[in-house]
């Protein structure tokens, strides 16, 4: 087994919006990134401050400050980048009122987002926030704006103060709550990234709204690569979300890969692919094969593969696959039809493990009920493992669509098949 799961870190960019005194908010930086589409929340825009504001810092700019506000203002436009700190300063000498900070904050701002100084649009955005005239959910739009910028320039520690003072002023932002979950990545910070990543989900939640699927990717990459053990846990959230074939799959590999599975375990693992229709090509189809043959259960082996040739998802002459085929093919003939007897005996007998194996083979051959009735049989019985009885016990059942005796078994799995216990459990409850 092996995951393709993505560990893509988002790339973000960043452009300024331009306009006269008289016109709409000045120096009001662009998040829209030119690489990438964050993860937005549904019912809330992809890019923050993606459509104009409205007129902002314009009605009391005073007579006294005017003139200077004015030089300062066509100094911005013209980028005349030496004379703009002498203008500011004379700005904000004969500024009074809260519109006159504000407009010289956004001709900061502006300055600033035309030379590329992160540092100074930030400070701009606190002064338009200290002038009391911006709207708050304008400032956070404008905080979330300048934090994108300053992820994508790697300045890590200014977009985490900057995803942070987004927050503050707008707690159900989910854009900057991912986003800050990001930056503590990269920050090395994955204990604090991942309730980040779950706060935000839980926010979309709450909201009545699904979160973006992204978001449930990015907290699963974050926890693997950090191989942290709440990977299996958030892998399965995943799929509850969004049980797809293909997040199957990765969600079964993620756990197979971390877990070191043993054969003996890996088989009920691909089992599950099997009924999630996640297996995928030649060697997801030739180990299981191997391992129900392996296992003595060449019926299963024989019908799994065969699924995948007429499903055109394996290559019939593909020469391991065809050998497996053709041992599977030979080893089964009777053997559907041998079960009956061999059951009748095994029920007989005290032992459980001859039990258990004819539960196995019924279930490889997709009869579930007699699968189940098998394995409750065993339980009784002389060398039965109750962790195990139960794990097939919830797995025939879950296969057959019991729900509820599916979860009543398989909750009562402990210890090392306990994991695989919960993927089952996952798999019943989002059928």
């Amino acid at each position: 087994m092996r995951s393709t799961l993505s560990l893509t870190i988002i790339a973000l960019g960043a452009t300024a919006a331009t306009a006269p005194v008289s016109a709409q908010s000045y120096g009001t930086p662009s998040s829209a990134p030119q690489n990438y589409t964050p993860p937005a929340a549904s019912g809330q825009p992809a890019t923050p401050a993606a459509a104009a504001p409205a007129p902002l810092c314009q009605a009391g700019i005073s007579k006294g400050a005017r003139g200077a506000i004015v030089a300062l203002q066509t100094a911005v436009v013209a980028k005349n980048s030496a004379a703009i700190p002498g203008l500011v300063t004379a700005a904000q000498a004969l500024a009074k009122t809260g519109d006159d900070k504000c407009f010289i904050a956004q001709m900061q701002t502006k300055a600033a987002v035309d030379a590329n100084d992160l540092k100074g649009i930030a400070a701009g955005i606190a002064a338009q926030q200290a002038s009391g005239a911006v709207p708050t959910s304008t400032i956070a739009e404008l905080y979330e704006s300048v934090g994108m910028m300053q992820y994508k320039a790697a300045a890590y520690g200014d977009a985490s103060n900057s995803f942070e003072n987004t927050l503050k002023l707008a707690p159900n932002r989910g854009t900057a709550v991912v986003m800050l979950a990001e930056t503590r990545t990269k920050q090395g910070r994955v204990s604090d990234a991942l309730p980040l990543y779950q706060k935000a989900i839980a926010m979309e939640t709450a909201a009545g709204r699904k979160p973006n699927e992204t978001w449930y990717k990015r907290q699963v990459a974050v926890a693997y690569a950090a191989k942290s053990p709440l990977t299996y846990g958030l892998a399965r959230d995943w799929v509850t979300a969004f049980p797809t074939a293909a997040n199957w799959r990765e969600a079964i590999v993620l756990y197979s890969e971390m877990s070191g599975t043993d054969n003996a375990a890996l088989i009920d693992l691909y089992r599950l692919q099997r009924i999630n229709r996640a297996l995928v090509g030649n060697g997801d189809y030739g180990r299981y094969a191997q391992l129900a043959l392996d296992r003595g259960f060449p019926g299963e082996a024989k019908g799994v593969l065969e699924e995948g040739f007429n499903a055109k998802g394996i290559d019939r002459s593909q020469a391991t696959l065809k050998a497996f085929h053709a041992q599977a093919t030979a080893k089964a003939a009777g053997d559907r039809a041998g079960l009956a007897g061999q059951a009748r005996t095994a029920l007989a007998g005290a032992q459980a493990k001859p039990v258990m194996v004819l539960g196995e083979a019924y279930f490889g051959y997709g009869d579930y009920a007699k699968a189940a009735e098998l394995f409750r049989a065993a339980q009784g019985k002389a060398g039965a493992d109750a962790e195990l009885v139960n794990l097939r016990i919830g797995m025939a059942l879950a296969a057959a669509g019991d729900k509820a005796g599916a979860t009543t078994a398989l909750r009562l799995v402990t210890g090392p098949r306990a994991e695989i216990a919960r993927y089952w459990l996952t798999y019943s409850a989002t059928r």
